[in-house]
């Protein structure tokens, strides 16, 4: 399993299209910016909307969870910060309620082997420091009736 706990991860700075997705996750929620015009979801957040160009765009709360649309499975880093986590799973998630926006992670919590498309995950936030938390994400948790 990839060890997170020796890296420290660059920190984003956020700016004027993506502070409402940062200032969201401090608060431990997903929120994906969202055409008003068509209704399509985009990450990562535009001036205007990728669809039809419309700029009535605002954030709304994304829940529930998303699928492995993609994944890398990092093996060498060009960034030596990321050295300590190598070999691990680089993904790209699309969440349920928000089709058509990519949301790019790591797969935490698990052997990097375990990234698989088509795998569903759930989202969890990760605090860098007092101003940015991470949106992150693990396979989801199943629930078995017996």
């Amino acid at each position: 399993m990839s060890d997170w706990s020796k890296v420290t991860r660059p920190i984003p700075v956020p700016d004027e299209w993506t502070k409402p997705f940062w200032d969201a996750a401090k608060r431990g929620v997903l929120e994906l910016q969202r055409c008003q015009n068509c209704g399509d979801f985009q990450h990562p957040p535009y001036a205007t909307c990728v669809n039809c160009i419309s700029t009535d765009l605002k954030f709304e709360p994304v829940e529930g969870g998303g699928t492995i649309y993609a994944y890398t499975i990092m093996y060498h880093t060009g960034d030596q910060r990321f050295a300590g986590a190598v070999p691990y799973a680089s993904i790209i998630v699309e969440m349920d309620k928000a089709p058509g926006a990519f949301l790019p992670g790591n797969l935490l919590g698990v052997p990097y082997a375990e990234a698989k498309v088509g795998r569903r995950v759930e989202v969890l936030f990760e605090t860098l420091n007092d101003d940015i938390t991470l949106p992150q994400f693990r396979l989801a948790q199943t629930t078995s009736t017996a």
